[in-house]
């Protein structure tokens, strides 16, 4: 089975086609191809309240080109989740249709609960007993998820991300109930809160600590390697810490929620699994597909005419 994900974010866009290997003791997800595109809907949406023209013109032309990717590799099943950037965007609904009619690619706009709950299913794995608190930081929204003893007790989105930060955007309110929300789940779960953190900028800044895969990264860490790339500028970030254009600016308003949240809840430790939304997405489609006949490509977009929401 050949399923393919794109993770329509608001300061990037993600592609992958995975072969699913199930005939072992676990089932393995072996990439086949991965795309990460530079497209920032969210710098647009929170100034502007709108996709520019520009905008969407690149974005159909992106969408096109996954579509021709999906096609060639004949992937079995696939599925467009679009964020923040697009749920809050006055055309997003509008761009999306447009882009099924140029390119019949049907692209579901998620709402943070049903985000939250695509990326839950690629993290439980990497969860044991004890209680969790799940940061996933994007560039319009940040999702927040309480785990005890490997089970979701709580779930809360909030407008806040390292794209609507960086251009001035988040409200001082919306981070005070951010707060609130949080030290209210710690009365409610006393004892040790161990983080765990997805999101492309936690990623780099666990690569940046240079510590082992698995090993946890201290708050103290996370605050030290903030700290060493405010001391950067952001020509330096991209040639000396490399990395890429799109991250060098928003991975320190991104560190200021991770931190923040941390503090909150009193959690002195994050795990940073390598596991994101697309990862969710592919979870998803290999449920979905596991009992089924084999789809081809051309019945697949026969089934999902003018199907504009999942339910998970």
């Amino acid at each position: 089975m050949k399923l393919a994900a794109v993770d329509i974010g608001s300061n990037a866009i993600r592609f992958q086609v995975s072969s699913v290997l199930d005939s072992g003791p676990r089932v393995i997800f072996k990439k086949m191809e991965y795309v990460r595109f530079p497209l920032r809907l969210g710098h647009d949406v929170f100034t502007t309240q709108r996709i520019s023209e520009h905008s969407a013109q690149k974005f159909i032309k992106l969408m096109r080109v996954f579509k021709m990717l999906i096609e060639l590799y004949e992937a079995d099943d696939y599925m467009a989740c679009a964020t923040s950037a697009m749920r809050e965007s006055e055309n997003g609904a509008e761009l999306a249709q447009r882009v099924k009619e140029e390119t019949g690619l049907d692209i579901h706009i998620i709402d943070g609960k049903q985000e939250a709950e695509l990326i839950n299913q690629a993290i439980l794995t990497y969860l044991s007993e004890g209680t969790y608190l799940h940061i996933d930081v994007g560039g319009g929204s940040t999702e927040l998820n309480i785990y005890v003893n490997g089970k979701k007790t709580n779930t809360r989105s909030f407008k806040i991300g390292s794209v609507r930060i960086l251009e001035r955007s988040d409200s001082p309110a919306i981070w005070k109930e951010m707060e609130q929300w949080v030290k209210k789940q710690v009365q409610h779960h006393p004892g040790k809160i161990t983080a765990i953190g997805t999101g492309g900028n936690i990623s780099k800044i666990f690569e940046l600590a240079q510590l082992k895969p698995h090993r946890l990264m201290s708050l103290k860490k996370v605050r030290e390697i903030s700290a060493m790339i405010e001391q950067h500028t952001l020509e330096e970030r991209i040639y000396l810490l490399q990395m890429n254009p799109d991250r060098a600016d928003v991975i320190l308003p991104a560190s200021q929620i991770y931190i923040k949240v941390m503090e909150w809840a009193g959690a002195r430790y994050i795990q940073v699994p390598e596991v994101g939304l697309k990862d969710g997405i592919m979870l998803h489609l290999y449920r979905k597909n596991k009992s089924r006949k084999k789809v081809t490509f051309a019945n697949l977009a026969d089934q999902s005419q003018g199907k504009k929401t999942i339910k998970l």
